[in-house]
């Protein structure tokens, strides 16, 4: 079992930077696969960001390309997503999601567990 709890999200001008951070629990932290997706009003669930166990491999969306960064430190069992050049259209309540396969990214029905999610607002 793998417990996620999100912080780190806010508001925030466009143009700024955000860090969201996910906590994990669980010895077994390591061996999962870690996702970033966002949600917004109306919206269905938005892949952001994946990472593998080891932290060398990453892929981001087109959208986020080039402006968000993943990482994680499995020593604190904790994943990062640093968000710059922040745009109104980043907003949306973000989750970190869990899996066993570093496969099929975007796909949220291939994710274990979730967190509750943080939210992020990008005013203009």
């Amino acid at each position: 079992q793998v417990q996620l709890v999100e912080s780190g999200g806010g508001l925030v001008q466009a143009g700024g930077s955000l860090r969201l951070s996910c906590a994990a629990s669980g010895r077994t932290f390591s061996s999962y696969a870690m996702g970033w997706f966002r949600q917004a009003p109306g919206k269905e669930r938005e892949f952001v960001s994946g990472i593998n166990w080891s932290g060398g491999s990453t892929t981001y969306a087109d959208s986020v390309k080039g402006r968000f960064t993943i990482s994680r430190d499995n020593a604190k069992i904790t994943v990062y997503l640093q968000m710059n050049s922040l745009k109104p259209e980043d907003t949306a309540v973000y989750h970190c999601a869990a899996k066993v396969k570093s496969t099929g990214w975007d796909n949220p029905l291939s994710y274990d567990y979730w967190g509750q999610g943080t939210q992020v607002t990008v005013s203009s």
